[in-house]
């Protein structure tokens, strides 16, 4: 897999958002409302559906079906990643109480809660890498039983080969990473915010269809039977036999009449 030709194609694909600002400002204003995000998170799976053919992103439209395919997504988000965030939790939990009741000075955590939380971590990243390509085999599959095929998703993986896959991985955190900072900018950081969201989640849709098509199996159709040419009837059939110009039945060569409908030859 060439990274620098697949963020170069993501690139030139999230682009083509901004030759409709009216459709940007939508999506803008969608991403921000709870529960209607599923729209956009919908969206975000109609890029992936239709790259790589597709050179600019899908129009926003049939926001109902748009909505349901988003709420899939959260679906298998969370039970992918329930059990890591329940770790996580007591640790954040823990961390934030004695943060504030103590000061940072005193902070100290039972080493169990630490533990886990490690746990959690480290799960939480292998199974962002696995629930990414699940989301985009079901989503291509259109199947939602296609984000637990677990074969089919660590085959792709593996076609693509880890070592790419992991590295794109961490180029996409730290492109998430540089955007976080620029949220943090006094004053305007949360409206640049609110705008790039929506941009980078086309950005991310696109490469990660990218990658994906790198290590999907490439489908075959099955060989069509062809049927053999019925053999050409020799010359002394030919000249035993004859049609009825009526029916079209065939009869005798010396036939007066026809024996199916009587017609005259």
């Amino acid at each position: 897999m060439d990274l620098s030709k697949n963020l170069t194609d993501a690139f030139e694909y999230t682009k083509g958002l901004f030759t409709d600002f009216g459709r940007l400002v939508i999506l803008i204003i969608l991403d921000v409302i709870p529960i209607v995000n599923f729209i956009v998170m919908g969206y975000l799976a109609k890029c992936i559906k239709e790259s790589p053919t597709s050179k600019s992103p899908p129009q926003l439209a049939n926001y109902g079906d748009l909505w349901v395919q988003g709420a899939k997504i959260f679906v298998v988000s969370l039970v992918y990643l329930i059990i890591p965030i329940a770790l996580i939790i007591p640790l954040v939990i823990a961390a934030t109480a004695f943060g504030f009741l103590w000061g940072w000075g005193g902070f100290w955590v039972g080493p169990a809660v630490i533990i886990l939380g490690i746990v959690g971590v480290i799960l939480l990243f292998l199974l962002t890498l696995v629930v990414v390509m699940a989301i985009v085999n079901m989503v291509k599959k259109n199947s939602m039983s296609k984000a637990f095929a677990i074969g089919e998703i660590l085959e792709v993986i593996r076609r693509v080969g880890w070592g790419n896959y992991i590295m794109w991985a961490i180029v996409i955190f730290i492109i998430g990473v540089v955007v976080g900072l620029i949220g943090s900018i006094p004053f305007v950081g949360w409206l640049l915010s609110l705008i790039i969201a929506p941009v980078l989640g086309v950005f991310v849709a696109r490469s990660i269809a990218l990658v994906y098509s790198e290590g999907a199996p490439e489908m075959v159709s099955p060989p069509t039977e062809e049927k053999p040419p019925e053999p050409a009837p020799t010359v002394t059939e030919a000249k035993e036999t004859k049609y009825c110009k009526h029916c079209g039945t065939k009869i005798s060569a010396d036939s007066v009449f026809c024996p199916n409908c009587g017609g005259q030859q």
